[in-house]
């Protein structure tokens, strides 16, 4: 009975999603969750130019992701848990260092300050609503409290809350 040759399959590539933490530099856009609760759009206003330390995040991409933030990057300010809605643009005022809110020195934070609030706050229903935002990471990685934002979105969200994106200043 004669054989097959044996052929060689050819070697497979495996492929996987890159990690956006370990991606490129700074995106130079982001979203920021807080409980208004714990921490609220209205609280960052009042501390003014000073900002504040974005502390608190225990979450290994979310600490990547503010790793690779720069000053100057802009971020949404995203009210979770209770009202559910972009509310203001804040900018990155000081690089990632350790936060001080953490005992055993393994996460980081940035500092932020506020830059405007959203004229009309953008909801998450909103959000889910526009065929434009299904790959945002806010519908699609709910959870994650620090996520980034492509320029494509940032401009969408910002026509939606009634903000031109090239006029919002640092």
């Amino acid at each position: 009975m004669p054989t097959k040759p044996k052929t060689k399959k050819p070697a497979t590539k495996k492929t996987s999603k890159p990690d956006p933490a370990k991606a490129a530099p700074s995106s130079g856009r982001w979203l920021l969750k807080s409980e208004p609760d714990a921490f609220s759009w209205d609280q960052l206003v009042t501390l003014g130019a000073r900002g504040e330390p974005w502390t608190g995040v225990r979450n290994y991409q979310a600490r990547n992701f503010m790793k690779t933030m720069q000053v100057g990057d802009l971020c949404f300010f995203y009210h979770s848990n209770e009202g559910l809605a972009v509310v203001g643009v804040c900018e990155v005022i000081a690089p990632a260092h350790p936060d001080p809110s953490d005992g055993t020195g393994k996460w980081e934070c940035v500092d932020v300050r506020a830059v405007r609030p959203m004229p009309q706050p953008v909801t998450l229903a909103a959000v889910k609503d526009n065929p434009k935002l299904a790959g945002m990471s806010l519908v699609t990685s709910f959870r994650l409290s620090v996520q980034p934002v492509t320029r494509a979105e940032w401009d969408e969200v910002c026509r939606m809350g009634g903000l031109d994106p090239r006029k919002i200043k640092a």
